[in-house]
């Protein structure tokens, strides 16, 4: 690893539960399947949306400037009255008049569900880590939760659409490996 990036992403998930990684390596819809697996006791909750700094592992990916802004997008996805996923979506600023520029109006609509209705957009392999309190994700995905765990699998992918991209990460809950078939 190195120390002046910290925060590596792989290509390959490491965790030792097969419930956790089924989760993880699923590369459909998460919002169509948690959707399945709630029985139509789903709902998005956003809880952030602004202009303002990539995190620094993030930056590299979007080809970010160090104080560059960008539209941050931060929801938890519930089944019912649980959180079992914290989903974080980072796009450029000079990107959100071009092929991102809905992205404002989302409300409480899930991204998951525009990208993947859009077969024009192209979706790089997922990249995975377990965040710890290391990572300034690890605390926003921590805030809705009432024991907070040592660390959090999460994954992330760039969506491209005419050469734009978004990249969403995704860190599941505790609560996701209670939602069976």
């Amino acid at each position: 690893m190195n120390a002046a990036f910290p925060y590596s992403w792989h290509p390959d998930p490491l965790p030792r539960s097969a419930a956790a990684r089924g989760w993880l390596q699923n590369r459909g819809s998460l919002t169509r399947l948690i959707q399945q697996r709630c029985r139509g006791d789903f709902h998005v909750r956003p809880v952030f949306q602004s202009l303002g700094v990539a995190c620094e592992d993030e930056r590299d990916v979007m080809r970010l400037r160090r104080n560059e802004l960008a539209l941050i997008r931060e929801v938890y996805l519930y089944c019912g009255e649980t959180p079992v996923v914290f989903a974080h979506s980072v796009v450029a600023r000079r990107d959100l008049r071009g092929a991102w520029c809905r992205l404002h109006g989302l409300g409480s609509r899930s991204l998951g569900t525009v990208l993947f209705s859009n077969p024009v957009i192209e979706r790089t392999p997922l990249r995975f880590r377990k965040l710890t309190a290391a990572h300034p994700l690890f605390h926003r995905a921590c805030r809705e939760l009432v024991v907070r765990p040592s660390g959090l699998w999460a994954r992330r992918s760039l969506f491209a659409l005419r050469g734009q991209s978004i990249l969403v990460t995704e860190v599941f809950l505790p609560a996701i490996l209670g939602l069976t078939s």
